[in-house]
C-alpha cells in the first residue's frame, strides 16, 4: 500500500430509498466533480476518483425513506472546489440536477465569514458542501 493511500477514505456507501431517483443528482455531481462511475449493478453504482468511491445502493434494509442528516449518523459530505467561481458554477448547475441550495440567506457564506461554500440538499436529504475555501477552524 502506498504511503499516499495509507488511511485514506477507501469508500462511503449511502444507503438510499430510490436507487434512479438518487443516481441523477449525486452522479451528476459526482462526474461534475471529477469522479468516474466506477461499477453498476441492479441495487447500486459507485463512483471513483483516485483511490476513493462513493457508492449508492437502494437497500432492502431501509428502516425510512428518507434520509435525515439530524438523525446520528452522516450529516453531509463536503467535497473541496477550485476556487469561489466553481462553487457558483456549481450551485447555478446544481438546481437542474435535483439539489436546492440551502440557507440561501447567507450563502456562500453559510458556514462562517472564512468559509466560501454552498450547501446543497436534495430530494432524498442528502446533503452535500462545496468547501472552495478551507477555513482554520476546519482543519
Amino acid at each position: 500500500m502506498s504511503r499516499q493511500t495509507h488511511s485514506t477514505l477507501h469508500h462511503v456507501e449511502l444507503w438510499v430509498a430510490d436507487l434512479h431517483r438518487a443516481v441523477a443528482p449525486l452522479g451528476w455531481l459526482l462526474e461534475t466533480l471529477g469522479y468516474a462511475l466506477f461499477q453498476s449493478w441492479d441495487s447500486g453504482r459507485s463512483w471513483r476518483l483516485g483511490p476513493t468511491c462513493l457508492v449508492i445502493e437502494q437497500s432492502p434494509a431501509l428502516t425510512a425513506e428518507q434520509h435525515d442528516r439530524h438523525r446520528p449518523g452522516l450529516n453531509h459530505l463536503a467535497f473541496h472546489v477550485e476556487d469561489a467561481a466553481t462553487v457558483e458554477t456549481l450551485t447555478a448547475d446544481a438546481a437542474q440536477h435535483g439539489w436546492h441550495l440551502m440557507f440561501p440567506e447567507r450563502h456562500p457564506y453559510a458556514g462562517g465569514a472564512q468559509h466560501y461554500a454552498a450547501y446543497l440538499e436534495n430530494d432524498d436529504g442528502f446533503e452535500i458542501e462545496l468547501a472552495a475555501i478551507k477555513s482554520p477552524e476546519r482543519n
